[in-house]
């Protein structure tokens, strides 16, 4: 194509955008759409695509494979049956600002980037965002949720919750990102907790949780998030067809200024549909930008000084022996299972004898009732609690 076909393509796709405008009274979010890889097959990819422009005005989907036969109405940027010549026409076409937006059933995310998903709860029918599902926000496992907290928040804002709550699933870590979350917020972060329905509360998640979408965002880590897409999905077509939810979400990172989502190879027309519309939502609500935005604030709040004590706490290492073993009878709640023995030795190398356990709502340290609230002093003043 020469540079004056060129000029009369972008005259008159933008002809189009201002006839459609008046027309509907919307203006359309352009979101690209990977049209082959599907172990459904393309049809079902183009019926998302149907599927999405027919329940959302807002939405224009901008095909990028092999055009397929039966769906010429559909917008294509036509390329070979390749999906290398695939991705990289979808990401010149985000380069070029064709598209705002992009759904992929695949994408290299660098490190430091991940994506949040969104799944619809089984027992109330509502959203939870699922903070992450694909990619990597940090090497370190804590530091990686906590990252994963301010994107999924961040998700929901741009999708127009204004003041989303949090909580956190109990996983190994999930104590430590409480306590951090807890301190940013001390400093003026303005995390909004919320709260399991089991009856002991807070802001720690358990699967009933998850069940009842006790919260706007669910962190987690991002291998665990993965799962729970997956069985949020397709739990009731036996896994080989995701019927429910929005997909793994679109992509979040420091730095990072594009609105990449993933869908999986699994993925039916009804979870195409939804992340086709949810990439546009997230596109025009400026994800990348209040990213930074909520990075920006967690930070004047104090993120990278807690990032940097996960770092030297993990460097530390001492020999502290065991002092003598007596009976146990207190229970000490509320510390991170990652971090359950060193807090034990912590109360050794202060002369209490201590046990770590793990009960039916958690790791937990046993002392002496003589030593329980000198223990409980300790281990506050090291962090622990």
């Amino acid at each position: 194509m020469d540079a004056r076909e060129k000029t009369k393509q972008l005259i008159g796709e933008a002809l189009k955008e201002i006839i459609e405008e008046a027309r509907g009274g919307v203006k359309k979010i352009r979101v690209g759409l990977m049209a082959h890889g599907s172990e459904l097959g393309s049809e079902e990819l183009a019926r998302g695509a149907l599927l999405v422009q027919e329940n959302d005005p807002a939405v224009q989907v901008v095909m990028i494979g092999p055009k397929i036969a039966g769906y010429e109405t559909l917008e294509w940027i036509e390329t070979a049956q390749d999906e290398n010549a695939i991705s990289e026409t979808m990401e010149r076409a985000l380069a070029e600002k064709t598209i705002a937006g992009a759904v992929a059933l695949h994408y290299p995310f660098p490190l430091g980037v991940t994506t949040i998903g969104k799944v619809q709860t089984p027992a109330r029918g509502k959203a939870c965002y699922i903070a992450s599902s694909t990619g990597t926000s940090a090497t370190g496992r804590v530091e990686a949720m906590l990252r994963n907290a301010i994107y999924g928040i961040a998700a929901a804002k741009a999708n127009g919750i204004k003041e989303p709550n949090v909580g956190i699933l109990n996983l190994d870590g999930a104590q430590t990102v409480l306590r951090s979350l807890e301190k940013l917020k001390e400093k003026g972060y303005p995390v909004n907790f919320g709260a399991s329905i089991r009856k002991d509360g807070g802001a720690i998640l358990r699967g009933n949780d998850l069940l009842a979408g006790a919260v706007d965002v669910c962190v987690t880590d991002t291998l665990t998030g993965n799962v729970l897409m997956k069985l949020f999905s397709s739990w009731n077509t036996g896994g080989d067809y995701e019927a429910l939810g929005w997909g793994y979400g679109p992509s979040a990172g420091e730095g990072w200024d594009k609105v990449v989502s993933i869908i999986s190879r699994a993925s039916g027309a009804p979870v195409i549909a939804n992340a086709v519309s949810y990439t546009a939502k997230s596109a025009s609500g400026a994800l990348p930008a209040v990213v930074k935005q909520e990075l920006a604030a967690a930070r004047k709040a104090g993120l990278d000084e807690i990032i940097a004590a996960f770092a030297a706490k993990t460097e530390r290492t001492e020999e502290i022996k065991m002092p003598p073993a007596v009976p146990v009878e207190e229970e000490i709640l509320g510390i991170d299972v990652l971090a359950i023995e060193d807090a034990v030795k912590a109360l050794w190398k202060e002369g209490i004898y201590a046990e770590s356990s793990m009960g039916c709502t958690g790791p937990m340290i046993k002392v002496t009732t003589r030593d329980h609230e000198r223990s409980m002093e300790i281990l506050k003043q090291q962090n622990y609690l």
